[in-house]
C-alpha cells in the first residue's frame, strides 16, 4: 500500500512586503512532520509565481516519495527548524566559496 501524507502549510511573516510558506507534510502511518520546500512570496505578487510554487510542489511530490526527500521530525516546528539550518547552512558555504 502506497504511503500517505497530510499537506500542511505554515505561514511566517518577514516584514511588511515578504513572507515564506513552509510546505510540509506529516506522515500518516508516523506522524512524523518533515518540510518538502520553503516557497518565498514579495509583493507585488505575481499570480504565475504562486501557481509555479503549486506545479513544483506537486511535481516533487510525485517525482520523490517525501519519505526519501525530508527529514523527519517529532514536531511542525522541528522541522521547520531543521530545515531552515539546513539551508542556512548551504548558504554559508556557498557564501565561503564565493569569497575564496
Amino acid at each position: 500500500m502506497s504511503k500517505m501524507y497530510r499537506e500542511l502549510s505554515v505561514w511566517k511573516r518577514i516584514d511588511d512586503k515578504s513572507a515564506v510558506r513552509f510546505r510540509c507534510f506529516e506522515d500518516m502511518d508516523s506522524h512524523l512532520f518533515g518540510v518538502q520546500s520553503a516557497d518565498f512570496y514579495n509583493l507585488p505578487l505575481k499570480a504565475e509565481i504562486v501557481a509555479n510554487f503549486d506545479r513544483q510542489f506537486v511535481e516533487l511530490l510525485v517525482e520523490i516519495e517525501p519519505v526519501e526527500r525530508c527529514s523527519w521530525h517529532t514536531s511542525l516546528l522541528d522541522a521547520i527548524a531543521a530545515h531552515e539550518e539546513s539551508f542556512r547552512s548551504m548558504a554559508d558555504k556557498i557564501t565561503a566559496r564565493e569569497r575564496d
